[in-house]
């Protein structure tokens, strides 16, 4: 069974407090969306706004393969204002539950069922595809629903939508209501769960497995509270768990992950490293049982593969690792130490587990690297020049020189601040060689006085998603930081480097 991805992430998503974008942030989501294969965008509000009526009309302007909906009351305001945004598809609603009747619009359910009909004759006369919603569908009475459901569907509506409005029902109650609704009007039926008891996913899944043929979803999960049916884990539970029925998409799986950082960037909001499928932690692993089955077979402790939704797979060490899963870290990097030495090393990194220490990778090369005897690891790039200048009424400018595997490279850049000049340029030299690009930055003082050193932590992801911290500690931050960035970019390209070997 094909099941339909309608994507609210633009609508719904935006919703979100704290969540505000415009026009062209709205158009750039769309076009990630449409690659990733969602058979639907739902755009936005036209009437609220001029600039949410802009963002429609560019979104709806720009050629996408996907359908392109937006939302409307049930008055002709809405729906006209949906036509003059270039929609030939509404989502429409009102809500139907008695509590919202009376104490937010004010109606007798006679008087909802009207205004009802009267959208869905009134986007039918001005040629538009309609999908109607009973808003608060899950504490809506179970007949008046079904009444509402069917009357629609007489006036000519296209698809039927069940809101869980506040997250409120169960996955059998919505298969329930979800039967009800194919029953009185034999139409295509789509189900739209909020997230305020962590059931969205249970429930959109519910409502399919009855016959319901669309879900309503965001991306990362966004929306209003608790949010929505996140995309990400709808659509991987369709396609991976074992079903007694086929389920397919339409979606590129392989390009959820970039997708959910794409969006995770523009709206701001990080996502949480528990989260499902596109969370940090999400295929990491520090446990040594847990490392030392996946070493053998990915299997025993991964439900899917991570190449499957674009990720990588990640091991740690902590007070919980084993000796497999550190000396396969280790190796990553080319050290390879005897079985004495890596006793030793797992002693140490235990060690600071149990007072409680996060261990990146940076402290497991550094106490490696105390045992061994080493140093430190193969340095491919070095930093033989860098210069800043900066002042009040200019923009901070960056001169860095790299030596890369013995080839000097040279570039300038300019950044809202010193710091950002210098990464700016490190970044475009880095991209002539190698797309990596700068994850995450972070700066703590670690003394105080007017000699005070500063602690800089990075983070460095390749376009593969593979990522490596650094740390630098200094008196000057600009300084410091290069000289982190430039650990962080030794430490993946010398990665990058093994894993050729190996291939090769």
């Amino acid at each position: 069974m094909k099941v339909r991805i309608f994507d609210t992430t633009l609508r719904d998503g935006e919703q979100t407090p704290g969540i505000s974008l415009s026009p062209d942030q709205k158009l750039a989501i769309a076009r990630k969306l449409d690659a990733l294969g969602v058979d639907a965008i739902e755009a936005g509000f036209p009437v609220i706004s001029d600039g949410e009526l802009q963002a429609v009309k560019m979104i709806s302007s720009e050629g996408l393969s996907c359908e392109i909906a937006g939302l409307a009351r049930t008055n002709k305001k809405d729906i006209d204002a949906a036509v003059n945004g270039g929609l030939n598809y509404i989502h429409t609603f009102i809500a139907t539950s008695d509590i919202h009747l009376e104490h937010k619009l004010k109606m007798t359910r006679d008087q909802a069922l009207e205004k009802a009909i009267e959208a869905v004759e009134y986007g039918k006369s001005r040629g538009l595809q309609v999908e109607f919603s009973a808003e608060d569908a899950t504490r809506t009475d179970r007949d008046f629903l079904k009444k509402i459901f069917g009357e629609v569907a007489k006036a000519g509506a296209d698809r039927i939508d069940i809101p869980d409005t506040v997250g409120y029902s169960t996955p059998e109650y919505i298969a329930e209501i979800t039967k009800d609704a194919i029953e009185a009007t034999h139409l295509p039926v789509s189900v739209h769960c909020h997230n305020d008891f962590g059931l969205a996913v249970a429930n959109a899944l519910s409502g399919i497995h009855v016959g319901a043929q669309c879900a309503h979803v965001t991306i990362n999960g966004i929306g209003e509270r608790a949010g929505n049916a996140s995309l990400e884990e709808f659509s991987m539970a369709l396609q991976c768990l074992p079903y007694e029925q086929k389920y397919e998409t339409n979606i590129k799986s392989e390009l959820i992950y970039d997708t959910s950082r794409y969006v995770s960037k523009i709206v701001g909001i990080q996502v949480q490293p528990n989260k499902a499928i596109v969370g940090d932690n999400a295929f990491g692993h520090e446990s040594g049982i847990h490392t030392h089955g996946v070493l053998n077979n990915p299997l025993t402790y991964e439900p899917i593969s991570p190449e499957l939704v674009g990720r990588k797979r990640w091991l740690q060490v902590g007070k919980h690792a084993g000796i497999h899963g550190m000396n396969a870290m280790l190796e990553e990097y080319g050290i390879k130490p005897s079985e004495d030495q890596s006793k030793q090393i797992l002693d140490k990194v235990k060690i600071l587990g149990d007072q409680g220490k996060q261990i990146t990778d940076v402290e497991l090369l550094s106490i490696a690297s105390d045992i061994l005897g080493e140093k430190g690891i193969k340095r491919i790039v070095q930093l033989t020049g860098f210069s800043v200048s900066t002042g009040i009424g200019t923009m901070p400018y960056a001169f860095v020189k790299l030596n890369i595997d013995g080839k000097d490279l040279i570039e300038t850049d300019f950044g809202v601040g010193p710091v950002d000049a210098a990464l700016n340029a490190i970044q475009k030299i880095t991209g002539k060689i190698s797309e990596l690009r700068i994850k995450d930055y972070g700066l703590a003082s670690i003394s105080g006085g007017s000699t005070a050193l500063c602690e800089v932590t990075i983070s460095v992801e390749d376009a593969q998603g593979n990522s490596v911290s650094a740390k630098s500690v200094g008196e000057d931050i600009v300084t410091t930081s290069v000289q982190a960035v430039i650990d962080g970019i030794n430490r993946i390209m010398l990665k990058k480097m093994l894993n050729e070997k190996q291939l090769s």
